[in-house]
């Protein structure tokens, strides 16, 4: 349920932030790149799900680069690129990328087939959340994957309706960032079960982050761990650390 993470690699920067401010519109957290050395610190610093890669990168190889991170990553890969010969785009399937989209493109097709890609990843993860028995901790507080139980720090197992499960687990996987509540709708809607959160409004979200605060913040009306930000929608202002069964 974590929003999807985007790495935007291009050394046209006029481009690179077009796209970024394009697909962060779309609901996407972006980030972006110039060059091999940025695209690896982001992905030793965060969690990336798909990387749109251009092949000419200065006088870096996207071709090579995509075959080196083939090697340790499995991230889904997009090439965008002007060289849109059969020969170029059989170069980068051959390296393990997902699709090759030609310059210059239509927005909503990259979009749509961004979309596309991230989908096909997530029937595979989707299985493996309806099997998720990690344990979460923040501030005390433990949420048990395996049960659906959340206990207090004073150990009394406090009981959470369908969709403030739902809620909590959407900022448990996005501790520390600011998400709109079409954020967090579109992830609550996210959870693999094959239904929908019905009430997607964000008076009805509101409610609900009220009900959830009552029973997990120890003054309600003055949130710790739920914030309020101003101008966006909540917060989730906790480290909240995994542990695998």
């Amino acid at each position: 349920m974590a929003i999807p993470k985007i790495l935007v690699v291009d050394d046209d920067v006029e481009l690179c932030d077009m796209l970024a401010s394009f697909l962060a519109h779309a609901g996407f957290m972006v980030h972006t790149a110039q060059n091999s050395d940025e695209i690896r610190s982001h992905i030793a610093s965060t969690r990336i799900d798909l990387i749109l890669l251009d092949v000419m990168l200065g006088e870096e190889d996207g071709i090579a680069l995509c075959k080196e991170l083939r090697a340790t990553q499995d991230v889904p890969i997009i090439f965008v690129s002007t060289l849109s010969s059969d020969q170029q785009r059989v170069a980068g399937y051959e390296v393990g990328a997902d699709d090759y989209i030609a310059k210059p493109f239509n927005l909503e097709l990259l979009l749509a087939r961004t979309k596309a890609v991230l989908r096909r990843g997530r029937r595979s993860s989707s299985l493996n959340y309806r099997r998720d028995t990690a344990e979460y901790h923040f501030n005390g507080w433990r949420y048990l994957g395996k049960t659906d139980e959340i206990i207090s720090p004073n150990g009394v197992q406090i009981s959470l309706s369908k969709h403030e499960i739902r809620l909590l687990k959407v900022f448990l996987a996005n501790p520390h960032i600011a998400l709109t509540r079409e954020e967090i709708i579109a992830a609550m809607d996210v959870t693999q079960d094959s239904t929908t959160y019905e009430n997607a409004s964000g008076r009805a979200l509101d409610v609900l982050v009220g009900r959830l605060r009552g029973k997990i913040e120890q003054n309600p009306k003055s949130p710790d761990l739920l914030r309020t930000e101003r101008g966006v929608g909540y917060i989730f202002s906790a480290d909240v650390s995994r542990l695998d069964e």
